[in-house]
């Protein structure tokens, strides 16, 4: 019993470093957003558009690959994601530069090819509970 609860015990404070994490990340996430992302960077603010009409901006990591822009829901909180699935136009802000964008999910060996471009360090996917990785290409329109 006692090996059980030690178990138990681990798997409690591992969940609550996890929510830590992710928290710490929105909150430093709409820091990021509130001051701009500057020119250079590899972070883009998507403004994604919910089932109301309102807009949300989220500052994600942006990666190229194969001449294409793509980004990555890394985290368990996905509702920028959610609602680019839903509603695939729309607007990114990156090095200055506001563009119109269509959000494409990638699936097959184009999926395959973005994750191996794409990594995350383990210990990194270890804090945030290792959530599933899911990938929008983002089109001009």
């Amino acid at each position: 019993m006692r090996v059980v609860k030690l178990i138990a015990i681990a798997l409690g404070i591992y969940l609550a470093l996890v929510v830590a994490f992710e928290s710490l990340v929105g909150v430093m996430g709409a820091r990021h957003a509130n001051r701009g992302v500057q020119p250079g960077e590899s972070w883009l603010v998507i403004k994604t558009t919910d089932a109301d009409g309102n807009t949300n901006d989220t500052v994600v990591a942006g990666v190229e690959s194969g001449g294409q822009l793509y980004v990555a829901a890394n985290h368990w909180p996905r509702g920028w994601y959610n609602q680019a699935v839903k509603n695939p136009d729309v607007e990114i802000t990156r090095g200055g530069e506001k563009t119109a964008r269509r959000a494409v999910p990638v699936a097959g060996e184009e999926r395959v090819r973005i994750a191996r471009d794409y990594t995350m360090p383990w210990a990194l996917r270890f804090l945030t509970g290792f959530p599933p990785r899911s990938f929008l290409r983002l089109d001009p329109r």
